[in-house]
């Protein structure tokens, strides 16, 4: 008799990860090992993107299923993830995250109410500064008035097949997109984006170690008025930030 399909399918974009993916798999054991459905209504996803360091081996090894996504696109990636997904739920979530304990029981409570068409789990980082504070100070009213955030973002498959998943036109900004897709179904149904506060994600802050604790400042708010303006150095500049070579 074949094994029931899981619960959940959580995917996980990765290109050149091995360094730091181990540290979210153990998070993610953890997270599963405590899930009262059971370890199997969890499966794990990597969408490796052309990684040229191992990472789809690594993935291999801990037992996750690998889907190989040639496209350099955070979007694709996501997407040939959820290809592959036999979960009733589909959850994302970036390869130098940690996980909560209680992710998977914190979701199902969220979406049992029949008031949420998906949502996020939010974050903390895993280390502060003044500058790393006022960016996350200066993000969270927007969370506040749209409802959507970042961590492991979920919804019903189905859903996310009626929004068309992930817009890989969008090399940037596309998890934004997708979220008020998903809003904009649920205000159809009566239904929002939820917070599930309780279970927040550990978010990497390597990219203030890269570009600087203060770079959201000096840098991404001057990018939407630099993609008018001064288009080649914006692709540049996204490039820099979101594709660079080495991962």
């Amino acid at each position: 008799m074949p094994a029931p399909p899981p619960r959940f399918s959580l995917v996980i974009p990765a290109f050149n990860e091995r360094r730091l993916l181990p540290r979210l798999l153990d998070s993610v054991d953890a997270a599963r090992a405590a899930y009262s459905r059971g370890a199997e209504a969890v499966e794990v996803i990597v969408a490796d993107n052309a990684s040229t360091d191992g990472t789809a081996e690594l993935a291999t090894r801990r037992g996750c299923r690998v889907a190989q996504v040639e496209r350099r696109c955070i979007a694709a990636a996501r997407n040939g993830g959820a290809r592959i997904a036999r979960g009733q739920v589909l959850g994302f979530v970036d390869a130098d995250s940690c996980i909560h304990l209680a992710t998977f029981d914190a979701i199902d409570r969220a979406l049992a109410t029949g008031r949420a068409v998906g949502g996020a789990t939010g974050v903390t980082l895993e280390r502060w500064s003044l500058g790393i504070a006022l960016t996350y100070a200066a993000m969270m009213p927007m969370v506040w008035l749209t409802g959507m955030d970042t961590g492991v973002v979920f919804c019903r498959r189905e859903d996310f097949e009626v929004v068309g998943g992930y817009d890989e036109s969008r090399r940037v900004a596309e998890d934004v997109a997708f979220l008020l897709a998903l809003r904009r179904l649920g205000r159809r149904r009566g239904q929002r984006l939820v917070r599930v506060r309780s279970a927040k994600a550990v978010a990497s802050t390597r990219k203030f170690d890269d570009h600087g604790d203060w770079h959201f400042f000096s840098t991404m708010l001057a990018l939407p008025a630099m993609m008018l303006v001064r288009p080649r150095r914006a692709e540049a500049t996204i490039e820099r930030y979101w594709y660079p070579p080495d991962r």
